[in-house]
C-alpha cells in the first residue's frame, strides 16, 4: 500500500482521495496509455507511453535512445506518472459545476532502467498480453537488436494517489430553476471491429472478441 506524502496529499477535493490499494491497481490494469514528467536541462518534458503493472510495480516502454532512458542510466532519473480513465462527462446548469467522472492514478519517484534481459523480455510479454492475454505466447519475441534498441523502466508504486469522482450534478439550488439540460453523459473505450491484416489466415483469437481484463 502506498504511504502517503506531501506530494500525493491533493490540495483541494481531498475527500475525491482514495487510500483503497485495489482502486489504484484497477486503473493501472485498466489503463494502455500514460503520461511520464521528468526534467531536461531545466526543462520539464511529458511524453505519453505504454506501460504495465506487475505487483507493486510499474513498467514503462520507450526508446533506448530516448531522452528519458538517456537519463535514466546509472542512478534513475525522478518521474511523475500520470494515469486517467473517463468514465463521463458532467453537463451542470451552471458553467462552474461542469464537470467530470473520472478515475485518475499520480506516481512519483525514480524510475530504473531494466538492464537484465530476461526481466526485459518478462515485461514486454506481459505488455504484449496487456492488450489480449495469450497473445505474447502466439507471436514472435523481440530478437537481440530489437531488445538493445528497447528501454524498459521500473517505477515503484510506494509513493502514489488515487483520486477519483463519480456521481451526478452539484449544482446551486438558485440555479435549479435554468431551463438547461443537467445530467451525465457516461463515456467508455469500446473496441471496434478487429480488421485483419493482409494475408492473415488464423481465426479471430478469443481474447479479441471481447473487452480485455486482469484480475491479478
Amino acid at each position: 500500500m502506498p504511504t502517503p506524502t506531501d506530494r500525493t496529499r491533493p490540495l483541494r477535493l481531498r475527500d475525491r482521495m482514495t487510500d483503497d490499494d485495489t482502486a489504484l491497481r484497477e486503473v493501472l490494469d485498466e489503463a494502455l496509455v500514460c503520461h511520464v514528467g521528468f526534467i531536461v536541462d531545466g526543462d520539464p518534458r511529458i511524453l505519453p507511453t505504454l506501460f504495465v503493472r506487475e505487483g507493486d510495480l510499474v513498467y514503462l516502454h520507450g526508446s533506448s535512445g530516448s531522452r528519458l532512458a538517456l537519463l535514466a542510466r546509472g542512478d534513475g532519473v525522478p518521474v511523475c506518472l500520470t494515469v486517467t480513465v473517463l468514465d463521463g462527462l458532467v453537463l451542470a446548469r451552471s458553467q462552474f459545476h461542469h464537470s467530470v467522472n473520472y478515475r485518475s492514478v499520480i506516481v512519483h519517484g525514480t524510475a530504473h532502467l531494466v538492464t537484465d534481459d530476461s526481466a526485459k523480455l518478462r515485461v514486454l510479454a506481459a505488455m504484449v498480453d496487456k492488450v489480449g492475454t495469450g497473445r505474447a505466447a502466439e507471436t514472435r519475441a523481440p530478437d537481440d537488436r530489437e531488445l538493445a534498441q528497447t528501454a524498459v523502466l521500473a517505477l515503484a508504486l510506494d509513493e502514489a494517489a488515487t483520486k477519483r469522482r463519480a456521481g451526478g450534478v452539484v449544482d446551486d439550488e438558485a440555479d435549479l430553476t435554468i431551463p438547461a439540460w443537467a445530467g451525465v453523459v457516461p463515456i467508455r473505450q469500446v473496441r471496434g471491429e478487429p480488421q485483419p491484416d493482409a494475408g492473415v489466415t488464423v481465426p479471430l483469437p478469443a481474447y479479441l472478441t471481447g473487452q480485455p481484463g486482469r484480475t491479478s
